[in-house]
C-alpha cells in the first residue's frame, strides 16, 4: 500500500471532464486554459474541431499536439489513450513540450469515463508516472433532467463524479434547477455541486474534491468520503426509459480489519459485484493504520495509506453508490474483510479452516443473486 504524500508529490494528477453532449464541456475547457494556475497543464481532447482553441494555436510540434498562448500543451486522441499519455510522458518537458504539472482528459459526450479510470489504475506505465484525479462532470441545466431520464450515459457520468457542475443555470428555469439539483443529490451524494455561467469557475473549486494530499490537509480526507451525505441519501426511482434504480448508502464495520481480508474483499467485489459498482470509497482501519479505498465498478484504484487517521473515528467507513444493489447486500460482504491469511497449520498448503472462512466469507458475495434464483 502506498504512502500517499510520497504519490502527492511524484505523480501528476489526470482529471477527467465528462458530461452529455452539449452539457458545456469545450465551453469549461476554455474558461480553464485561460486561467493562469493552468498554463502548466496538458490538456487531452478526443477531437480539435470540436475543441474552439483557435485563437490559442501558437505552434504544432508534431501531428496531434499543439501549444497554447498560455504554456499549456494540447492534444487529440488519435487511437488509444494509452499511446497517448506515453508520449506525452516520454517527450514531458524536452523536445519543447513544457513539463507538464497536471493532464486534463475530455471525453465526448456519449463516453464511458471509467475505461480512462481503468487505463490509470491497471497500465503499469501510466500508473506508476500519473495518479488519479478530479471527476468533473457537466450537467446541461436546460436539459438535465430529460438526459438523466432517456440518456443511461448521463446518469453514469453523474455517479462516478467528484464535482457536479451545473451549467447554463442563467437561462434555466429555477423550478427544473431546483428538481435537477434534488436528482443529482440523490445519485451522487458526496460529489460537490456548483454552477457554471459559460464556463466560470475557479480551477480550484473542481480540482479540490480530489483527494491528492490528506497530509496536508486532515480534513479533505473527510469531505472525499462525506459519509454523512450518503448517510441522508434517499434510492432513486424515477419513471425514465432506463429508470435510475440508483442506491447511495454508508456502512461501518468496528473492528480493524487484515490486509489479507482487504485485497480479497476489494477483488471479489470488483469480480463479482463491479457492474453494479458505480463509485465505492471508504477508510479501512487495517490492523489499525488507515487504508483509503476506491473502486469504480471494476476498477480498483491501490489502496493508500495514510500518516495518520483524519479524525478520533477509528472504524471502517465505506459509502456506496449502486445500480441495483441494496445496503444489506454490500453488508453481506463485509465478514470478507476479516479473512487472515497468515494462519495456516504447519506444514499444510492450504489451512481447513481458513480455507472454510474465506468460503462462507465468499458466500456473501452471492447471496442476493441465489435469493433471485430461487424467487424464479
Amino acid at each position: 500500500m502506498t504512502n500517499m504524500t510520497a504519490v502527492a508529490a511524484e505523480r501528476p494528477p489526470v482529471s477527467i471532464i465528462t458530461g452529455y453532449l452539449g452539457s458545456g464541456k469545450t465551453t469549461l475547457l476554455n474558461r480553464l486554459l485561460r486561467d493562469p494556475g493552468m498554463a502548466r497543464a496538458a490538456v487531452i481532447i478526443n477531437e480539435f474541431g470540436e475543441v474552439a482553441l483557435d485563437h490559442l494555436l501558437v505552434a504544432t510540434p508534431n501531428d496531434n499536439t499543439v501549444l497554447l498562448a498560455n504554456g499549456c500543451l494540447c492534444c487529440t486522441i488519435r487511437g488509444d489513450l494509452v499511446g497517448t499519455l506515453s508520449r506525452l510522458l516520454a517527450q514531458r518537458g524536452a523536445g519543447g513540450i513544457p513539463a507538464f504539472d497536471r493532464v486534463l482528459v475530455e471525453t465526448t459526450g456519449l463516453a464511458d469515463p471509467v475505461p480512462v479510470l481503468r487505463t490509470l489504475a491497471s497500465e503499469e506505465t501510466i500508473a506508476l508516472r500519473l495518479r488519479p484525479g478530479a471527476v468533473i462532470t457537466m450537467v446541461d441545466g436546460v436539459n438535465g433532467e430529460g438526459q438523466l431520464d432517456d440518456c443511461p450515459e448521463s446518469v453514469k457520468q453523474a455517479a462516478v463524479a467528484d464535482c457536479l457542475l451545473i451549467s447554463k443555470t442563467d437561462i434555466a428555469a429555477p423550478s427544473a434547477l431546483g428538481r435537477l439539483r434534488k436528482r443529482l443529490t440523490r445519485i451522487n451524494p458526496g460529489a460537490q455541486v456548483l454552477d457554471a455561467v459559460r464556463g466560470a469557475v475557479a480551477p480550484g473549486l473542481l480540482f479540490g474534491t480530489a483527494l491528492v494530499d490528506p497530509a496536508a490537509e486532515r480534513e479533505a480526507v473527510e469531505r472525499w468520503l462525506n459519509e454523512e451525505a450518503y448517510a441522508k441519501a434517499e434510492p432513486v426511482h424515477r419513471a425514465g426509459r432506463h429508470g435510475d434504480r440508483i442506491r447511495a448508502f454508508a456502512v461501518r464495520h468496528e473492528a480493524p480489519v487484515t490486509g489479507a481480508g482487504l485485497a480479497a474483499w476489494l477483488n471479489l467485489m470488483a469480480t463479482l459485484k463491479g457492474a453494479n459498482l458505480l463509485r465505492v470509497k471508504g477508510i479501512i482501519n487495517v490492523e489499525g493504520s488507515p487504508v483509503v479505498v476506491h473502486l469504480v465498478q471494476s476498477v480498483i484504484h491501490e489502496p493508500l495509506t495514510l500518516e495518520s487517521w483524519p479524525s478520533a473515528d477509528r472504524n471502517t467507513r465505506i459509502v456506496f453508490i449502486t445500480r441495483g444493489m441494496a445496503r444489506a447486500e454490500s453488508e453481506a460482504t463485509l465478514p470478507a474483510l476479516g479473512l487472515d491469511a497468515k494462519r495456516r497449520a504447519a506444514g499444510a498448503a492450504i489451512d481447513p479452516a481458513a480455507y472454510a472462512r474465506f468460503v462462507s466469507a465468499a458466500a456473501g458475495f452471492g447471496s442476493a443473486d441465489r435469493r433471485q434464483e430461487r424467487r424464479r
